[in-house]
This record gives structure tokens, C-alpha cells and sequence, in this order.
């Protein structure tokens, strides 16, 4: 026997849509150090906080193993992989990131003999990307009593673990291109990461 399933309306959806949904361009990248020898100081941190104008949150990835039996597959769990991370630098005048950036791959590996550091702690780092709210949250520690949108929520955070430059784009130079800012993407290969403070699971 059928059954009939509730006629759902646009205010059933508005009181399901908390905070009228995340948006993608309320984000925030930390990388609060680089490998030694990378000049990479305060303000330059506080730059990269401001001109890394795209990344993403990390996908989840795990793989199945095919196993066959009478002419039917079953399937169980494989092996679990983390893609690379990707983020769009906007370039200043002072080309800070972008020589931190290949200064850092220069360090992994010289172009002009080829060697570099081989001790994966003397090349790898720890990145962090916060989804940001539209405003605070009663309880946050930016928070001032009252939302008056002064502060945003962090909804999510995440830490990406162990990561190192694989590439670093280049920069289209061209007299045809006028009204436009450089900019750049730099690849990073990730070991690991972990869900950290706000948005964890015992967060």
C-alpha cells in the first residue's frame, strides 16, 4: 500500500537552511610557517591571510576492492587517499608569496644540481583552512555577547598535515592584458589532514 509523504514549503526549507547556508567566499587560509631558510615573516603570514583568494575544504576519498564470487562482485573498503591541495595567490608588488613559494620548491630540489633537503620534516609543513559564518555564534571566543557583526563564526575547521609544493604556476605576462591583477596557484601534496576545533567531531 502507498504511503503519502509531506508537502514540503518554502518556510519547512528556510527553517532547515542554518545561517541561510555556508558561502564559499567567507573562508580563510592559515600557514603560519615555512620550512627554514624560506623568508617567511610576520607580514608576510598576515599577506597570505588576505591574497589566497581560492582553496578548497579536502575531499574524502576511499577506494573499493572488487572481489569476485559466482559470477557477482562484492565489494569492500580499500585503502583511503587524499588528493592535492590547490590554492590561487593573488600577486602583489612585492612578490613576497611567490618567492617564499619557489624559494621553498628550491629548497626540496635545486635546478641547478639537483639535490635539496632529504629529511621529509625539513621540507613539510601544516596548513589550516577555516570556514568562515556570516557572523558570530553566542559562546565563540571572538564573540562580543550581542552579534553585531563584528566577528565571524569559525563553522569548520581543518588542518592539512604534512604538505610540500609540487607546483608553481606560471604567470601569464602579455601587453593585451589590461584591468587585471597577477595571480598564481600552487599545488601541494598532502599526507594527511584532520578535522581541528570548530566543525571536528568532539568539537
Amino acid at each position: 500500500m502507498a504511503t503519502s509523504r509531506p508537502v514540503k514549503t518554502i518556510a519547512n526549507f528556510k527553517s532547515q537552511l542554518v545561517g541561510g547556508g555556508a558561502r564559499p567566499n567567507l573562508f580563510e587560509v592559515e600557514m603560519a610557517t615555512l620550512p627554514d631558510g624560506v623568508a617567511w615573516p610576520e607580514n608576510a603570514k598576515r599577506t597570505f591571510n588576505y591574497l589566497c583568494k581560492a582553496a578548497q575544504l579536502p575531499a574524502s576519498n576511499l577506494a573499493q576492492i572488487d572481489i569476485p564470487f559466482r559470477g557477482r562482485i562484492f565489494k569492500v573498503a580499500g585503502d583511503r587517499t587524499v588528493e592535492p591541495w590547490t590554492v590561487t595567490i593573488i600577486n602583489d608588488e612585492n612578490f613576497q608569496i611567490r618567492n617564499a613559494m619557489e624559494n621553498w620548491v628550491e629548497k626540496i630540489a635545486k635546478l641547478s644540481d639537483n639535490i635539496g633537503n632529504v629529511n621529509p620534516n625539513a621540507y613539510m609543513v601544516n596548513a589550516k583552512v577555516f570556514q568562515l559564518g556570516r557572523g558570530s555564534k553566542p559562546g565563540d571566543a571572538n564573540a562580543t555577547g550581542v552579534d553585531n557583526g563584528d566577528a565571524n563564526a569559525v563553522l569548520k575547521q581543518y588542518e592539512f598535515i604534512d604538505i610540500f609544493p609540487t607546483a608553481v604556476s606560471p604567470i601569464d605576462l602579455s601587453y593585451d592584458s589590461s584591468d587585471a591583477i597577477e595571480e598564481f596557484t600552487v599545488e601541494f601534496q598532502v599526507n594527511s589532514f584532520s578535522l581541528t576545533g570548530a566543525g571536528a567531531p568532539n568539537g
